[in-house]
């Protein structure tokens, strides 16, 4: 099984982009937190979600076409190389997300980001993110507008859930880890 501190040594290996890095652990950390929600295994999940954009940044125009072979070498598992191609589903990979694991790494990229970009607006960043907050935000299509709401929604669709649940679970997931990924907020009111 992969491990969250194997996950980071390959992603860092890739990835030097300051803000693909924080990408990177939120996705991570909203994954952790489906893990728990599904009852699944964290860190695994986790590990998955840190590794997801392993060659976005050398090969942007090519994202997930140099990914599974050099992922399978450096020993990462079928399984785990596969919930990664599946997040490209429809967009640059036909690899169709089944399990939770890869229908929650699909929801949670594009999702992550308008929580993200919500946090970042508010005086104490995530740390009092309300969903109410959230989903005006999310239906506003102006704000965060680069991610895109029709693949959160299908994602969503896969799991058999609401948008505003996965959004609040994520939420979450991410809360608890605010300084690492600059969300803790300004304090000035």
């Amino acid at each position: 099984m992969l491990s969250l501190e194997r996950a980071t040594e390959l992603n860092a290996t890739m990835v030097s982009d300051e803000h693909l890095i924080i990408h990177a652990k939120n996705v991570c950390y909203a994954m952790g937190a489906m893990a728990d929600y599904f009852g699944e295994n964290r860190e695994h999940w986790q590990a998955v979600g840190m590794l997801h954009d392993y060659d976005y940044e050398k090969y942007p125009d090519e994202h997930l076409q140099h990914t599974q072979e050099p992922l399978l070498a450096a020993g990462v598992p079928e399984e785990d190389v596969r919930a990664i191609m599946s997040h490209g589903w429809g967009i640059c990979t036909d690899v169709k997300p089944e399990t939770n694991m890869e229908k929650s790494l699909f929801t949670v990229d594009e999702l992550t980001g308008i929580i993200q970009a919500c946090a970042r607006m508010r005086p104490k960043g995530i740390q009092d993110l309300e969903i109410k907050s959230f989903m005006k935000k999310y239906k506003d299509k102006k704000f965060a507008a680069k991610c895109n709401r029709e693949l959160i929604q299908k994602g969503c669709d896969l799991l058999g859930m609401e948008v505003r649940e996965v959004a609040e679970i994520c939420i979450e997931g991410m809360r608890s880890h605010a300084a690492e990924i600059g969300l803790e907020g300004t304090g000035e009111e």
